[in-house]
């Protein structure tokens, strides 16, 4: 058996203490995911660490720099299960430089609203970020009333 592929996603916010929106991005590529919406991210490379993975993969995909907040709590130690053959852990995040831009693998970005789950739900995510974005929602206390973020 091979070894499990190590995906790194970010939950990237407006703001780590106060988020109110999230950042998305629709996928070019695959066929099969074009069209779709999804963390932005991207595999680990050999003597990465998955941190130093997530801090490069969005520098090249949306040309932005990062603060790394914590990990999104996954029900498998190796991550959220994207297929048979890899995981993906994901981070939540806050822009610190640059304007996001679709660089590599999407053809648009957006900023979507976290006071109501249905903004986030509604959007044709690649299948397996779902259960992933309703993590999120649900560890942000997303509702459908507005919510007190403050730390």
């Amino acid at each position: 058996m091979s070894e499990l592929i190590s995906v790194v996603g970010g939950a990237v916010l407006d703001s780590l203490a106060r988020p109110t929106r999230l950042l998305v991005a629709r996928r070019t590529a695959p066929p099969q995911f074009a069209g779709m919406w999804e963390f932005p991210g991207g595999k680990v490379e050999a003597g990465e660490t998955p941190e130093t993975a997530l801090h490069r993969e969005l520098r090249e995909e949306l040309g932005i720099g990062i603060r790394l907040g914590s990990e999104l709590t996954s029900p498998h130690q190796s991550g959220w299960p994207l297929n048979e053959r890899a995981s993906m852990r994901v981070w939540f995040a806050e822009l610190t430089d640059g304007e996001p831009r679709p660089l590599e693998d999407h053809d648009e970005l957006a900023w979507i609203g976290l006071r109501e789950r249905e903004e986030a739900l509604s959007l044709p995510w690649i299948p397996a970020d779902l259960p992933i974005v309703q993590a999120l929602l649900t560890e942000l206390g997303a509702t459908a009333s507005l919510k007190n973020y403050a730390v």
